[in-house]
């Protein structure tokens, strides 16, 4: 593979003697790591030491042995196993016991283990910038009469500017992605019914993974109400068919799963569930996940937090675990216009199923998971004029690549809604403007399906530096004072051939292809 840059990644900021270093050590190779057992369990318990379950992620060494011996242990400990991830060695349980996290973390074999959630549920933790702006009929109809002048684009592809800027729409004709690679959209639920996704969704690797155990009931893998859009919008964005109906995806041959992560009565994306997804993902020959969200509840997770660690190492495992099965990860960078590469970031939104308190973290030491995991890819999000959008996140060494996500504030395009958000897909046959790092991240996965579809043997190592290979790098601008105040609202690192603001540039699709 081609020699990939070093990052600033909590793999290569932590102790060796930490939990997410002996991960690797442990990482499985063996075909196969679906849930040895399952039990009943809620799959939304909350906490304190009143009684009332609280879930847990256990980190063990991955002989059957000590994980048999652990088990044990977590019933005897006063706790209930709901699945078993025995070549990753997590083990998800739940208990209502005050004192089971330290008992757990006392026994032989366990390496690192703690809670998921810290209480009552709050809101979610997709990175998606303001609420959705449905789109009206007469806006689609003023887009279809614009998008006509247009020979072979589909009626709303007019107000898409994100494809044109990446060239999508041009690849498209060139090479619109194979049906032998798939995205999984690892998020909050995707409505497989929508004629722009029913074309090119695969249910057979799709799944509801919401309490660490996957189930794949028909429509198991669907949003649970309209209001639950988030994946369907993500969906659509990387494989929208190209079939005279809507609009059109940045890989519109390829396929695109669901794989349901989000809590039903919060929306928030627990641990063990995205446990679970990149797992069956892995399992089910899934070539790219995309991941627009952070994992609950905080924000950043620091690794001098015993809950917090576990947290980290446990995702880290099922996420290597993926990329060991051949599976590229990609995550939004986050919406806090945060420096990850700075000495210091204030979170004020941690933890955010209870009362959040504000705290100052060291984000070499606190991790936004999974983003910021070794081998995932990191985007940044842009606007039309190909400036970092004001609320994404960047940091030189973190952010690997740069795509549309959106800008409404500041870089408004000439289409006929004049929106600098992305149209996609929403539930029940509708469209809608979002815009985030969410948005972002599928952009660069659809031309991550482009790219695997043209060189199908790519590793994961080596597509993300295909991925980077083929992007435009417009450097540091020189100023970036977006509300021009006289004070710059980000400070960009780096040079024009990687910084912090686009990584290794924005991506191309057009490039891809050719």
């Amino acid at each position: 593979m081609a020699h990939l840059p070093s990052r600033r990644r909590l793999v290569l900021a932590v102790p060796v003697v930490l939990s997410l270093t002996a991960s690797l050590g442990f990482l499985p190779t063996a075909a196969t790591a679906a849930p040895a057992t399952t039990t009943a369990g809620s799959a939304s318990a909350t906490s304190t030491a009143d009684g009332v379950n609280l879930a847990y992620v256990v980190n063990t060494k991955v002989d059957h042995r000590t994980i048999a011996s652990v088990r044990k242990a977590i019933a005897k400990a006063g706790g209930t196993v709901v699945a078993t991830y025995d070549r990753i060695g997590v083990i998800v349980a739940h208990s209502a016991a005050a004192d089971f996290g330290p008992k757990i973390r006392a026994v032989r074999g366990v390496q690192s283990a703690g809670a998921t959630r810290t209480g009552a549920l709050t809101a979610a933790g997709t990175t998606d910038e303001g609420a959705v702006q449905v789109l009206s009929k007469a806006q689609a109809e003023k887009i279809r009469a614009a998008s006509a002048a247009t020979p072979e684009s589909e009626p709303l592809e007019a107000d898409q500017w994100d494809l044109r800027a990446i060239g999508a729409d041009k690849a498209a004709k060139i090479n619109p992605g194979s049906r032998k690679v798939t995205v999984a959209v690892i998020d909050t639920g995707v409505d497989d019914t929508h004629p722009d996704l029913a074309p090119n969704f695969s249910a057979s690797q799709s799944a509801n993974c919401v309490g660490g155990v996957a189930d794949t009931t028909p429509g198991a893998w669907r949003p649970y109400t309209a209001d639950d859009y988030h994946g369907t919008h993500v969906a659509g964005e990387i494989a929208a068919a190209r079939n005279g109906v809507g609009v059109a995806g940045v890989a519109p041959g390829v396929k695109v799963s669901g794989i349901k992560v989000s809590d039903p009565d919060t929306g928030l994306f627990y641990p063990e569930n995205v446990v679970c997804a990149f797992v069956f993902a892995a399992d089910h020959g899934v070539e790219i996940t995309n991941n627009s969200y952070y994992v609950d509840p905080w924000l950043y997770n620091c690794l001098d937090d015993p809950d917090q660690k576990a947290i980290v190492d446990a995702v880290n495992r099922a996420q290597l675990y993926a990329q060991k099965k051949g599976t590229l990860n990609l995550a939004s960078a986050g919406n806090s216009n945060h420096d990850l590469d700075s000495d210091a970031i204030v979170d004020a939104s941690s933890p955010n199923d209870t009362t959040p308190y504000e705290r100052t973290i060291d984000p070499h030491a606190c991790f936004d998971i999974p983003t910021q995991l070794p081998g995932v890819v990191t985007v940044s999000a842009t606007g039309v004029n190909k400036l970092k959008s004001y609320y994404s996140t960047y940091g030189k060494g973190v952010i690997d690549i740069a795509a549309p996500g959106g800008d409404g504030r500041y870089q408004i395009p000439d289409t006929p809604s004049k929106n600098g958000r992305i149209l996609s897909t929403m539930p029940n046959n509708s469209y809608g403007f979002l815009q985030g790092t969410s948005m972002a991240s599928p952009h660069a996965a659809g031309v991550a399906a482009l790219l695997k579809s043209e060189h199908p043997w790519a590793s994961p190592a080596q597509l993300q530096a295909l991925l980077k290979a083929q992007a435009d790098n417009p450097g540091c601008p020189e100023s970036y004072d977006q509300d021009g105040n006289g004070t710059q609202d980000a400070t960009c690192a780096g040079n024009a051939r990687v910084n912090g603001f686009y990584g290794w540039g924005i991506v191309n699709a057009l490039r891809a292809v050719k």
